[in-house]
């Protein structure tokens, strides 16, 4: 592990700790060259299947993308990073417990979705607007009338 700060790669473990239900192992680090503290996560990877996009190409998961589309959907909204580290955790062990070799883009997508929605409904429109390819304020105002409707419904089953 190198020091984000020197690049060394001499450092010493501090403390570690589960984190994210134990999903994860949390290390605080030491670095031996410029004395610095810094926090590593460590996580299990999990079998994904593959995402098949709507052209039909086959392509592995990648969590970054995910990560990118959803960042700049809540970009300066008020939905901290551990919330959305919580919502891709729990997007990546529903793909998992899917247990199918492939998943469509449209099924992570709709899990996005429906987390986003919970967490905050504007972030949510911005990502719909892009997965759900929105061409005008009709499909907006449609957006907002099929979440307020889900909403008074008592949200969605699960």
């Amino acid at each position: 592990m190198r020091c984000p700060y020197c690049s060394d790669s001499t450092n010493r473990v501090i403390d570690s700790r589960l984190g994210r239900e134990g999903s994860e192992i949390r290390r605080r680090r030491e670095c031996l060259e410029c004395g610095r503290r810094f926090t590593t996560r460590e996580r299990i990877d999990g079998v994904m299947p593959k995402v098949v996009k709507r052209d039909g190409r086959r392509e592995e998961y990648q969590r970054q993308k995910l990560i990118a589309a959803v960042q700049k959907a809540c970009e300066k909204r008020p939905v901290s990073a551990d919330v959305l580290e919580r919502l891709f955790d729990r997007v990546e062990r529903q793909l998992q417990e899917f247990g199918g070799r492939e998943v469509t883009s449209q099924v992570i997508g709709e899990r996005v979705m429906e987390g986003l929605i919970e967490l905050d409904v504007l972030a949510a429109a911005r990502f719909a607007s892009v997965f759900l390819d929105f061409q005008g304020a009709e499909d907006y105002s449609n957006f907002f009338a099929s979440v307020a409707n889900t909403k008074r419904r008592g949200g969605p089953d699960r």
